[in-house]
């Protein structure tokens, strides 16, 4: 066998493990948005490796989650909107959209202004013009992007995550104190620290995921036809596809937290940096990964707002698509990123009005950075009913079938509930 031909033979398993690898990748991915770098990177810089533990133990929690929420997409065919929509009350129905609707939208804001505080380090462009360009940048490729090729180009976009992964293993690291803080939690009853975990919790565990997933999985359906007469065709071999992808992908965005909150603590914290005021702040937490080549300080500024330009194209598209589908599916519209714009207004009239939104939302004079940690702390607390509404739907054998969840499922399930919920009281018990 020829080199050629090995090669062609690598490159066609490459391609066809990526291949596999859809919902549970993207979601994971933008799982790591701006909001949640920012996130993360402040409780390094603040805490140290006192937080590190949150990484480790989440995860269980996010997988769970996100595998229920993506077996309610493939077993009913249809997103949780519409699942409420079916099943419960129209009270429950629309505060759980309008939950989602405004956490989103509170997100896409401070996500833009984040893209156009990282392009600024590298460009004189006013941030007014940045964020426009942003914003219409993002709205044509959701509006006029095929789902085929939309779904390709996030995936590829999660590979702006190997920035901080790479610093990790870079930098000069004590390996013992690190991997004792991975694994022995540490906890604070102080404001501060209440509020930034509550942060990381809504950042990593967080409802816009819940929503995304569940409805590309029907995205998914729809595109291999297995949807007949509005009832999916769904085996068990597709719901270990569908977790196999779904722990790929959560495994990897926890990593990459871990990796974050890690270069955070060693390259920020212990240089003196412990509140991170603005994006050249944050940036210089991948100052050690081109230490040694020439203006280290400009270098570390590009990879920085790459990956941030980068994961907010993924992430913006993702909020205010879990938006459009909740909103969608709550008044039966179509709802679909297959369908083109004359046969799904709806559906795109939320993307569109949400991202204009949260455009505006930047002009309201909060600081970009500051804001991606804000936003994380609310969606922490707006997770906790979408949550337990999650736990209910995934374990009704009405709605689930034999698909329902088992034992190990709801045990993970109502501990993440509870873990969010004492986290979020706790938090505003601090206030009074």
């Amino acid at each position: 066998m020829s080199a050629k031909q090995k090669r062609r033979i690598r490159k066609r398993k490459l391609g066809k493990v990526f291949g596999l690898l859809g919902p549970g990748l993207t979601t994971g991915a933008a799982d790591d948005d701006p909001s949640g770098i920012a996130t993360y990177s402040q409780t390094g810089a603040q805490f140290g490796y006192g937080q590190l533990w949150t990484a480790l133990y989440m995860l269980p929690f996010m997988i769970a989650v996100q595998e229920a929420c993506a077996r309610i997409g493939l077993v009913t065919g249809k997103g949780i909107a519409a699942v409420v929509r079916e099943h419960y009350s129209s009270k429950i129905l629309y505060s759980v959209v309008g939950l989602v609707v405004v956490a989103n939208t509170i997100n896409i804001g401070a996500d833009i202004g984040a893209m156009a505080a990282a392009a600024q380090l590298l460009i004189p462009v006013p941030f007014v013009v940045l964020t426009l360009l942003f914003t219409a940048g993002i709205l044509l490729l959701e509006v006029f992007t095929s789902y085929r090729v939309y779904a390709r180009i996030l995936k590829w976009l999660a590979l702006a995550l190997l920035a901080y992964p790479i610093t990790v293993f870079i930098v000069d690291q004590p390996w013992p104190e690190v991997l004792r803080a991975t694994v022995v939690p540490h906890f604070e009853f102080t404001f501060a620290f209440l509020f930034i975990i509550t942060g990381v919790f809504g950042t990593t565990i967080t409802p816009y995921m819940f929503f995304w997933e569940a409805s590309q999985e029907v995205e998914e359906l729809q595109e291999k036809g297995m949807i007949v007469n509005g009832k999916p065709r769904v085996r068990w071999p597709h719901i270990r596809a569908m977790r196999k992808d779904n722990t790929v992908g959560m495994i990897i965005s926890e990593f990459t937290t871990w990796c974050i909150l890690l270069v955070g603590a060693t390259v920020l914290h212990k240089s003196g940096v412990t509140d991170i005021r603005n994006a050249s702040d944050a940036a210089k937490a991948l100052e050690p990964l081109v230490s040694s080549f020439p203006h280290a300080g400009y270098l570390a500024k590009l990879i920085f707002s790459i990956g941030i330009i980068g994961l907010g194209m993924l992430a913006v598209p993702v909020l205010s698509g879990s938006a459009a589908y909740a909103v969608s599916e709550a008044f039966n519209w179509n709802a679909s990123f297959n369908l083109k714009l004359r046969k799904a207004h709806g559906f795109y009239g939320v993307i569109t009005i949400a991202t204009i939104v949260g455009l505006i939302i930047n002009f309201i004079g909060i600081d970009p950075v500051k804001a991606l940690v804000y936003t994380a702390v609310i969606n922490g607390i707006a997770a906790v009913p979408l949550l337990f509404l999650v736990v209910k739907i995934a374990s009704d054998e009405k709605i689930m079938g034999k698909f329902k969840s088992g034992w190990l499922s709801k045990t993970f399930l109502w501990a993440t509930f509870l873990v969010m919920a004492c986290a979020a009281i706790a938090l505003l018990f601090t206030l009074w």
